[in-house]
């Protein structure tokens, strides 16, 4: 298998390619930005040499005298102080009278071909072939006292020097160059390791292929999923949140936004709650829906990055708990009915055995009226059908159990409560009949039955069951609508309080729980038609019955 190159490694030795053509760039660049500037300093340095010795006193008489020893003694002195590759002196026949570095030269041509302006009295300067190679040079006339040109002064630097002084110059800020890149080729090994590190090593391609995994991961969740940083601005959500949501807007404009924008402020959203702890599965409304929601600190070094909330339609977890509950039900129920039919058929087959056929047709009679009354009365005064279900399912189950329901006589729900689904009021009736009748059961006997009021009025639906059963323990009370706390002693449980208290409080009502007389205990709930919450006692009394 190929092996591929590590991050760290690809950027070194991108660095380093980059940095020698760089420095290849840079060299070409400074050599001819050095060369042209060296060229005019000592262009301009000939020039003032060679106008300082053509205005030197004697110089003029003595080239017109082509006087060349004399000549050769006033222009030594001042070779020896300049820096020039050559100092010559010439007559208006372009003649050598002085050169300094090939005196055989004298009363040869001068070569260049560039004496023309100067005899005219020009100063210039030109490169040019000379005798002893090309120079860069600058010529200038000898005028006498009458202001006649009588000879040329050419002072040159040889251009193979100006190159050496070229290429030592680049080369000094060439290696300066090398030493400041070499600092930063460990500087960004070094740092390529910290960020790979930070990275937990994964390479560039790792990156971003996980982040294309992480993206149809979040597109794929059938959940809604919205992370926010510590500040509460969504950084990411997935399409399951915005079409939950009713959002239109894509991810990328939701992307930065406070939350507070996109969902209506809920308490799942303060500050402080947030801060205090997280949380699973807790009822709530985001906007216009009641979701089941869960809430996630993301840490990083011991400090707070933000959260991750996700959430789903309670709705939806509702319909198929209910669909799962009422098959429950209707299993329960015939389980029920057909053990009572067995009970009834048993005492029936020893009367009718017995040749007691008058006491037979009694106990005939006598069941038929006792059950029929209890379908009359339900059936009047409730008219869901579900319900009517439910009540009597839950009074054979508590006849099978020992324990008997009484109905209050002024029970009535004839019309639909538009404030609480339906699937809702089952769930609560349905938890605090169970709970009456199991902290019945576990009752010393004789069991006392369990009374219940299901009534609506124009202003609230009152639900109140009160029992004789084992009661509320002092030290779980305050605590009895919190997830997980039960007053039972074996099986599954902790979460019917919990599911009621969450219905009520969405449906803006409220929930009181006494002791009762002698012993047992009283739930009464109040639902507002209205949706206002109607505020007893214990609540004007700041109890907290919820998490």
């Amino acid at each position: 298998m190929k092996r591929r190159l590590s991050f760290q490694v690809k950027l070194f030795l991108a660095l380093v390619c980059f940095s020698c053509l760089l420095l290849v760039l840079l060299g070409t660049i400074l050599f001819h930005f050095i060369d042209r500037q060296l060229h005019h300093d000592l262009g301009q340095r000939a020039r003032v040499q060679a106008s300082q010795i053509a205005l030197m006193p004697g110089l003029a008489a003595l080239v017109a005298a082509r006087d060349i020893p004399g000549i050769a003694r006033l222009i030594q002195p001042l070779r020896a102080e300049s820096d020039a590759s050559y100092i010559v002196i010439g007559d208006t026949e372009e003649q050598h009278l002085y050169h300094s570095e090939s005196p055989e030269r004298i009363n040869l041509p001068m070569i260049g071909g560039d004496n023309a302006e100067v005899l005219q009295g020009k100063t210039i300067i030109s490169v040019r072939q000379g005798g002893i190679g090309v120079s860069l040079r600058s010529k200038a006339p000898i005028f006498n006292d009458a202001g006649q040109v009588v000879g040329i002064v050419s002072v040159g630097y040889l251009t193979s020097y100006l190159e050496t002084i070229t290429v030592s110059k680049v080369v000094n800020i060439l290696i300066a160059a090398v030493l400041l890149l070499l600092a930063l080729f460990i500087f960004s090994w070094f740092f390529t390791r910290s960020i790979k590190k930070q990275i937990f090593s994964l390479e560039p391609r790792e990156i971003g292929l996980l982040v294309r995994q992480q993206k149809a991961m979040m597109e794929s969740i059938y959940e809604g999923v919205i992370a926010i940083d510590d500040e509460r601005r969504i950084e990411v959500i997935n399409q399951a949140a915005r079409k939950l949501l009713g959002l239109s807007q894509p991810a990328r404009e939701l992307r930065g936004q406070l939350i507070s924008e996109v969902i209506d402020p809920v308490p799942f959203f303060e500050t402080q709650t947030m801060l205090a702890k997280d949380t699973h599965d807790e009822i709530c409304r985001f906007n216009d829906l009641t979701v089941i929601a869960s809430r996630v600190r993301i840490m990083l070094e011991n400090s707070l990055q933000g959260w991750v909330i996700t959430f789903r339609d309670r709705n939806e977890i509702d319909s198929l708990s209910a669909q799962l509950s009422q098959v429950k039900r209707y299993v329960d129920n015939l389980r029920i009915m057909r053990h009572e039919q067995l009970n009834r058929m048993t005492t029936l087959s020893g009367l009718l055995h017995m040749g007691r056929y008058e006491e037979a047709i009694g106990y005939i009679q006598a069941q038929s009226e006792h059950a029929q009354e209890l379908l009359d009365f339900i059936s009047s005064r409730f008219s869901s059908p579900t319900l009517c279900g439910l009540l009597l399912g839950k009074a054979a189950r508590a006849r099978e159990k020992g324990v008997e329901l009484n109905f209050d006589p002024t029970c009535r729900l004839d019309r639909p409560f538009l404030a609480l689904p339906e699937e809702a009021l089952i769930s609560i009736i349905g938890n605090l009949l169970d709970n009456a009748i199991e902290a019945t059961q576990r009752s010393p006997l004789p069991h006392a039955p369990v009374e219940v009021l299901i009534k609506l009025s124009e202003q609230e639906l009152i639900i109140e069951v009160a029992d004789q059963g084992v009661g509320i323990k002092p030290e779980i009370r305050d605590r009895i609508f919190e997830r997980g706390i039960t007053t039972k002693t074996r099986g599954d449980h902790g979460i019917g309080l919990y599911l009621i208290e969450s219905y009520v409080t969405q449906a803006g009502g409220a929930i009181e729980v006494a002791d009762n007389t002698p012993r047992g205990a009283i739930f009464s709930l109040f639902i507002p038609a209205t949706g206002t919450a109607r505020h007893p006692a214990q609540e004007q009394e700041d109890t907290d019955y919820a998490t």
